[in-house]
């Protein structure tokens, strides 16, 4: 029979060994959010802990439903890492202190936009990858309504094309915030405004990812859509009736995030994840998951299905001013009651 003090050193002992178990569970562990395509963020996961035995739980959301968690998790960290998708709503996360610094060894193998975010952020901010916006079109589904293919900004007002364009809602996903934005810096904000009043009439949908568009061209749900050119150019590649281009008056464009969380629980974890990810072999896991944005390490072999920038009229994207917090709060506020609120 046991005796009260052998039944105390038993219970201390068997505390000791779960407290440290779960120490160990905890440190051998990395909490992720993934913005990018949800294939992707399970292949990377995958390879990760392949290569290191770490164990990755991980959780894809939108860019602006990221940023919300993270806001919500400030006092209470629950995650290590954020990667992948639109760059503003890491810089605006920078803004407010929910992000540490960290400066890679590496820097120097990188693209000169992705250093130029670390710069921008006091190096809490890396430049992942980069892509332009476009249109996709579904090739059968225009022939059977008779509708040309858009070519510009100004097409996609067009009477004709009512019911017929899809994009994403500017407060859940970056890619339709990177538009809203671009189109601000390019047109002047009261004539973007006036032009998107016009564009609300001819929706069909504002979805809550903008990862969403590509997908729906590709499956005939929609004749066209509003995205980032990469998305729709791999359904292209894979024998869907899709086409795609980039408005001819110029293109917004991404440069999409990478960040350590502030006070992140498993921080050496979420580091060797970062360095992972960064390198040319977790660079090149993108085009293997049929995500084909440009790459950021410069080693990384390129998939020759990646769409070139080089015949895109790029625009002059202020990062800087519309990454900051109060800037996108306001357009997206001024978007909700302006052109949301309006009858299609």
């Amino acid at each position: 029979m046991k005796t009260p003090k052998l039944i105390a050193i038993y219970a201390l002992l068997t505390c000791t060994t779960a407290f440290f178990s779960a120490v160990n569970a905890q440190t051998n562990t990395v909490n992720a959010l993934c913005s990018t395509d949800q294939g992707w963020c399970e292949l990377a996961a995958a390879e990760f802990t392949k290569a290191t035995g770490i164990k990755v739980l991980q959780s894809h959301k939108a860019t602006g439903e990221a940023l919300a968690q993270l806001r919500a998790e400030a006092n209470n960290p629950k995650t290590d890492i954020w990667w992948g998708g639109t760059g503003d709503p890491f810089l605006q996360a920078a803004e407010v202190g929910l992000l540490d610094a960290y400066r890679p060894s590496y820097i120097n193998d990188l693209q000169a936009w992705s250093v130029r975010q670390y710069a921008m952020t006091q190096n809490q901010v890396g430049g992942f990858y980069t892509s332009a916006i476009g249109f996709g079109w579904n090739t059968e589904l225009l022939k059977k309504k008779n509708l040309p293919a858009p070519a510009c900004w100004a097409d996609l007002i067009k009477p004709e094309y009512k019911g017929d364009i899809e994009i994403s809602h500017p407060a859940s996903s970056g890619t339709a915030y990177t538009i809203l934005a671009g189109l601000v810096q390019q047109m002047g904000e009261d004539a973007a405004f006036d032009y998107m009043k016009k564009l609300h009439k001819n929706i069909s949908n504002y979805t809550r990812s903008g990862q969403a568009q590509a997908p729906n061209v590709a499956k005939g749900e929609v004749a066209v859509g509003v995205s980032f050119i990469f998305g729709f150019d791999l359904w292209k590649h894979n024998k869907y009736p899709v086409e795609s281009t980039a408005p001819c008056e110029g293109a917004s464009y991404e440069i999409g995030g990478i960040a350590l969380v502030k006070g992140a629980r498993n921080k050496a974890m979420g580091q060797k994840y970062y360095d992972f990810l960064m390198s040319p072999a977790g660079q090149a896991l993108g085009a293997k998951a049929g995500s084909l944005q440009f790459p950021a390490h410069k080693a990384t072999v390129l998939d020759p299905r990646i769409p070139k920038l080089d015949n895109v009229r790029l625009i002059k994207y202020d990062f800087e001013k519309y990454g900051k917090a109060a800037e996108r709060r306001r357009l997206i506020e001024r978007w909700t009651k302006e052109v949301e609120a309006l009858p299609r």
